[in-house]
C-alpha cells in the first residue's frame, strides 16, 4: 500500500527540505522522480514514486539511474527549478497531497550569490526583489491517481508529470486544491518493524549501530518490495524483446535458407547448356523446345530454348544463370552465417537477462537495447568506417560533402573522388606518423566509386589528394572543389572488400 497522511507528515519533518536548494532533478523511469537537493551541511536525494499501490516520497542513498531519454517533464523541471530554494515543503491537511514552494533568483542562477542573497533577506516577501519566480509543485500521492504538478504562484498548471486532459490535468489548466474530507478512516503510522530488524540485523553483520531514521525505513521497505516486483516486470520485458527479436531472425533465417535450397541445383543450369551446344543443330527457329537424349540420366529431356537466338547464345543463357547461382549461393551462406551469428549473440544476451538479479542493472541492459536510433551520438555526417585502425569517412551527397569540409576533416587528411563522374567525397582520417597504406587506399578507393555514378560501370578512375590541397570553386555549387598535387588511382569494385565494408557497417567483427 502507499503511504497514508499521517507517515507522509513523519517523512517531510525529517526532510526538513525548508531553505534547501534543488541541485538537480532525475527522472529514473516514467513513474519515479528524484530530487537532488542541498543546504549547508546536508545533500539529500528525495525520491518521489507514484507507482500504483506504491506511492510514496522518502529520502533515498540509493543510485537513481537516469534515463537515457530525454524525459519531457524532467526537462521541464531542469529548466523551470533547477537551483531554486525550497521555501517551505508541507502536506496539505490529510489529503496526501505535498505543497512545496520554490523560488529562483533571477533568470540567471549562480549557487553560491544566491545562497548570500536569500541569506539576507527580509522576512517580508513584499520587498523581496521582483525578478524572482516562484512555482508551487504539487505531489499527489494518491495510489490510482497520482500526479505531480508545477504551477504558478495563483495555481496555474505550467506541467504535469502524466497529462490527463479529460480532468483537466494539462499545461494551462487550474489545480484545485480538495475541500477538506470530513471525518473518514484514521491512519496511524507504520512502525516497519520487520524492515528495522533486518537493517539492524546488517549492521551488526558489519560491526556498528546507528538510530535509523523513518525514511530510511520507508526507503527500504518499497525498495526490497518492489525490487522482486520489478525484477519480475524487467524480466517480462526482457523476455518480449528476446522473442521479438528472435521471431525476427529466425524468419529471415529461414527464408534464407529455402532460397538457398531453390540454388543447391544450380549444376542443373550447366548440364542444359552443355546439352544445347550439343544439340543445337536441332532448333528450328520454331518451337520453344529441343528434345535431346541426357547422356546422365539415359532419357530423354525437353529443353526450353528461344528459336531466334544461336544455339550458343541459348547456351550462354543457361551459363549465366549457372553463374548467378554459384554467386548467389555464396553470398546466402554468407547471409546465413551471419544471421546464425546473430541468433547466438541474441540467445547469450537473454541468458545474462535472466541470470541478472539486480533490477537496476537489468534495466540498464534493457535501456540499451531500446535506445532510440535518434539519440544515438554521431559525431559527424555520411558514414563511418574503421578499418585495420584507419578511419575512413564517406559524404554521400552535396551537403554532407560539404559539412565534411567545413568541420570535420583536417589538412593532413586524404580525400578522394572520383574523375568524370558525380559523387560522394571518401576522407581517410590522418594518423601522425604514418602513411596510408595503399590496402587502406584500395579500401577508400571502393567506397569513392560504389558512392557514385560510376557504380554501374564497376570501375573508374579517381584522384586523390590532402584537404589542404583543396580550394573551393568560386560561385560553384555547395561542396565542390579543385584539387591540386593529386594523384590518380583506378579503382575496380572489389566484392570481397565491399563485403567487409559492409560487415563493418553492421558492425560485424571481421577478421
Amino acid at each position: 500500500m502507499s503511504l497514508n497522511y499521517k507517515e507522509i507528515d513523519l517523512v517531510l519533518s525529517e526532510l526538513e527540505l525548508g531553505g534547501s536548494f534543488v541541485q538537480d532533478v532525475v527522472q529514473p523511469n516514467f513513474d519515479s522522480l528524484a530530487l537532488y537537493t542541498f543546504k549547508p551541511g546536508r545533500a539529500k536525494t528525495v525520491f518521489v514514486s507514484l507507482a500504483a499501490l506504491a506511492c510514496r516520497i522518502c529520502e533515498t542513498r540509493r543510485k537513481i539511474t537516469k534515463n537515457e531519454k530525454p524525459l519531457r517533464f524532467n526537462e521541464l523541471l531542469k529548466a523551470k527549478i533547477k537551483g531554486a530554494r525550497i521555501i517551505s515543503a508541507e502536506q496539505i491537511g490529510k489529503e496526501r497531497i505535498i505543497k512545496i514552494v520554490l523560488e529562483k533568483a533571477g533568470a540567471v542562477f549562480v549557487m553560491p550569490k544566491a545562497q548570500e542573497k536569500f541569506a539576507h533577506k527580509s522576512k517580508n516577501r513584499a520587498e523581496e526583489d521582483s525578478d524572482d519566480e516562484v512555482f508551487v509543485m504539487y505531489i499527489r500521492l494518491w495510489s490510482n491517481a497520482a500526479n505531480i504538478f508545477l504551477c504558478t504562484e495563483d495555481g496555474t498548471i505550467i506541467d504535469c508529470f502524466f497529462r490527463r486532459p479529460a480532468k483537466g490535468e494539462v499545461a494551462g489548466g487550474t489545480f484545485v486544491v480538495p475541500e477538506p474530507r470530513g471525518n473518514g478512516k484514521e491512519f496511524e503510522a507504520r512502525d516497519f518493524s520487520d524492515t528495522a530488524e533486518k537493517l539492524r540485523a546488517r549492521m551488526e553483520e558489519k560491526g556498528y549501530s546507528r538510530d535509523i531514521s523513518y525514511n530510511e525505513l520507508v526507503d527500504s521497505f518499497y525498495s526490497e518490495g518492489a525490487a522482486q516486483a520489478s525484477l519480475a516486470s524487467l524480466l517480462e520485458q526482457a523476455e518480449k524483446w528476446y522473442e521479438s527479436h528472435r521471431s525476427r531472425i529466425s524468419s529471415s533465417l529461414e527464408m534464407l535458407r529455402e532460397k538457398r535450397a531453390s540454388f543447391l541445383d544450380a549444376g542443373k543450369f550447366k548440364h542444359m547448356g552443355d546439352l544445347v551446344l550439343s544439340f543445337g543443330h536441332l532448333i528450328d527457329g520454331k518451337s520453344n523446345f529441343i528434345e535431346a537424349d541426357d547422356w546422365e540420366s539415359g532419357e530423354k529431356v525437353r529443353i526450353r530454348i528461344d528459336p531466334s537466338l544461336s544455339a550458343h547464345e541459348n547456351a550462354q543463357s543457361y551459363y549465366e544463370k549457372y553463374r548467378k547461382s554459384e554467386s548467389g549461393i555464396a553470398e546466402l551462406e554468407r547471409d546465413i552465417s551471419i544471421a546464425e551469428g546473430e541468433l547466438e549473440k541474441l540467445d547469450a544476451q537473454y541468458a545474462e537477462m535472466v541470470a541478472e538479479k539486480n533490477p537496476i542493472k537489468l534495466e540498464q541492459v534493457l535501456r540499451k537495447t531500446q535506445r532510440p536510433k535518434q539519440l544515438e551520438k554521431k559525431t559527424h555526417p555520411g558514414l563511418e568506417f574503421s578499418v585495420d585502425g584507419w578511419t575512413i569517412i564517406v559524404g554521400r551527397d552535396a551537403d554532407e560533402n560539404d559539412e565534411l569540409l567545413r568541420h570535420n576533416v583536417k589538412g593532413q587528411d586524404m580525400w578522394l573522388h572520383v574523375r568524370d563522374y558525380s559523387g560522394g567525397y571518401v576522407f581517410i582520417k590522418n594518423r601522425p606518423g604514418k602513411t596510408v597504406p595503399l590496402e587502406i587506399l584500395l579500401y577508400a578507393g571502393n567506397l569513392a566509386v560504389f558512392y557514385s555514378k560510376a557504380r554501374k560501370n564497376g570501375s573508374a578512375d579517381l584522384y586523390y589528394t590532402q584537404v589542404k590541397h583543396l580550394r573551393r570553386a568560386k560561385d560553384g555549387p555547395k561542396g565542390l572543389v579543385l584539387p591540386t598535387n593529386e594523384k590518380n588511382l583506378f579503382i575496380k569494385l572489389d566484392e570481397e572488400k565491399l563485403r567487409r565494408l559492409e560487415d563493418i557497417q553492421k558492425g560485424i567483427r571481421t577478421e
